[in-house]
């Protein structure tokens, strides 16, 4: 049992310190984008700045323009990089089951109630977390090693209510690319296959960010 020869806390930090962030150097980059949504492209401009604000320009149709922006947020939001303690400080960790193909869960008290996590390969592979009134369970399948931290390259998503458990919207399958830049890696394609119960019927949704022309600000 990993529980043996490392406390649970210092077993998820591995992990957390595993994964591929941004240094305090990162110039932030501009890149030429084209979003298709179940066959419709729309292109633009974004710019990310180094305090990581978020510019997009050049798409006319606000949902599309909305919906650049929403993805570039989810990915420089998980590209900051926080301290162990400032994240997880006022949290708990035990260890929970180890799974058949060797995974380790971890659970979280404190602060974190009611969330848990698996871990495997100093990666996190599930994450199971309450955010914004809503449960989100993510399963990784893949990573990219970077050398410098790993990154998702395929994985779900689903959202539940946290009280009835009653699931939230479609299951979401995600495959992201990455491209090396200036010593910065930075997505490059995220691609978000969404399928939605709708009555009897199951409705595809399909979603396809590619961002080119990638080039860093001057610092």
């Amino acid at each position: 049992m990993v529980g043996t020869q490392l406390a649970a806390r210092d077993f998820f930090r591995t992990a957390y310190e595993n994964r591929y962030t941004w240094d305090a150097a990162f110039p932030g980059y501009t890149a030429d984008v084209t979003f298709t949504h179940n066959g419709q492209s729309h292109t633009g401009q974004v710019k990310v700045s180094a305090d990581l604000k978020l510019e997009v320009t050049g798409i006319a149709d606000e949902t599309a323009q909305k919906a650049v922006h929403g993805q570039l947020f989810e990915v420089s939001i998980h590209r900051v990089r926080r301290g162990f303690e400032d994240t997880h400080g006022n949290n708990t960790f035990s260890y929970g089951e180890t799974l058949a193909d060797g995974s380790v869960e971890i659970l979280m008290g404190g602060k974190a109630e009611g969330d848990r996590y698996q871990l495997k390969n100093q990666e996190v592979t599930m994450v199971h977390r309450h955010i914004h009134g809503v449960v989100v369970t993510i399963h990784t399948y893949s990573s990219h090693n970077t050398g410098a931290g790993y990154l998702s390259h395929r994985y779900d998503s689903v959202y539940h209510d946290p009280k009835t458990g009653e699931q939230k919207g479609g299951l979401s399958d995600f495959e992201d690319e990455y491209t090396e830049v200036g010593g910065y890696y930075i997505l490059s394609r995220r691609v978000i296959e969404t399928t939605i119960e709708n009555g009897t019927e199951m409705q595809e949704d399909s979603q396809e960010f590619v961002f080119s022309n990638i080039a860093l600000l001057e610092a």
